[in-house]
């Protein structure tokens, strides 16, 4: 998910209507990556990614930057940081270097090759799963640590709060008859997430891996390996944790003192970090709503959220927020 900054405007309309497949192909072909024609859309929104078969070797991975939303410093920066994992030996999928570059352009588009990789989801129920996937973000962020990225932009309540509340009352998304009140809600939410963020205090900020749920972590026989570093950016390391997490209040205080017995082997946790689990969740309910917001003019995004911008959808987000304000003051989830 999401965009460099979030109080830019849209982007130029269907910046990706003119990828059509034979576009895809011959960027590909461009770089000495011979495909044989079996070309495979997959999941993404913000980018455009395809699995493309070759003749001789495996398939491999192309994705395809969406325009002007980074910089081909700040795509470069993430690609040096996956590099970094790699040569630490951490299971990530890091971009191909091809004639000197991880990062190349066709016709308009960026776009960088990776590796497939297979996998199934984790079961992050499991505890010794949860505890497998602590070492490794614990070894990620150990790396992460060294040194703070220069071009990315760092996750906070500005970023991903404020700023996507400010663009969605500047455009005619929510209706006219839920707009004061869904604005007033927000503006509690936002207040909840500084107490939240007040009690926890200063904590240091490093590169994250920025999105990782289940869906950014491939499971084999070997264990995790994680993809899609492309919402990587600074904050706090408790943001690459708490979305692992699920269910009842109960089970999240056992799922998180099992993914903190992994993570400790590797890097020390501030346990004031869990005064920001349910501020982070929050930030992230209102970065969402922007998100879609930004890219509507993008058809992928009216085909895939149908359900975005009716009156439903933004009842539940004012029933969402309002949860969140009453859980944002309760206790953190201290592992026993």
């Amino acid at each position: 998910m999401h965009n460099e900054s979030i109080s830019s405007e849209k982007t130029a309309a269907h910046p990706f209507s003119r990828l059509d497949p034979q576009h895809v192909l011959d960027a590909v072909d461009s770089v000495g990556v011979y495909g044989d024609g079996r070309l495979l859309a997959l999941n993404s929104y913000e980018n455009r990614v395809y699995q493309v078969g070759r003749d001789e070797g495996e398939p491999v991975v192309v994705k395809f930057y969406r325009p002007e939303r980074w910089s081909d410093a700040a795509i470069l920066e993430e690609h040096a940081f996956v590099a970094e994992l790699v040569a630490h030996e951490i299971p990530v999928v890091p971009a191909l270097e091809i004639g000197g570059s991880t990062l190349h352009s066709f016709d308009g588009f960026r776009f960088a090759v990776f590796p497939r990789r297979g996998g199934r989801a984790p079961e992050l129920g499991d505890p010794d799963t949860l505890e497998w996937m602590g070492r490794f973000i614990g070894r990620i962020h150990a790396v992460g640590a060294v040194k703070p990225y220069a071009l990315r932009p760092e996750l906070n309540p500005q970023t991903f709060g404020r700023e996507p509340f400010d663009y969605l009352r500047r455009h005619d998304f929510v209706p006219h008859e839920l707009r004061a009140t869904w604005a007033s809600v927000v503006e509690q939410a936002l207040a909840g997430v500084a107490r939240c963020y007040e009690r926890a205090g200063a904590l240091p900020s490093l590169r994250l891996h920025g999105d990782c749920h289940g869906g950014n972590v491939l499971w084999t026989g070997d264990g995790p390996h994680f993809v899609d570093f492309d919402d990587s950016r600074m904050g706090p390391a408790i943001q690459d944790l708490w979305m692992l997490l699920s269910g009842e209040r109960h089970e999240m205080v056992r799922q998180m003192g099992d993914v903190l017995a992994g993570y400790e082997d590797f890097c020390d946790f501030d346990p004031r970090q869990l005064y920001l689990v349910e501020a982070l969740r929050t930030l992230r309910l209102i970065h969402y709503a922007g998100w879609l917001a930004m890219r509507w003019d993008d058809p992928a995004f009216p085909a895939a959220f149908p359900w975005f911008n009716t009156q439903r959808y933004w009842q539940d987000r004012i029933l969402e927020l309002r949860e969140q304000i009453a859980l944002m003051d309760e206790p953190p989830l201290w592992p026993v």
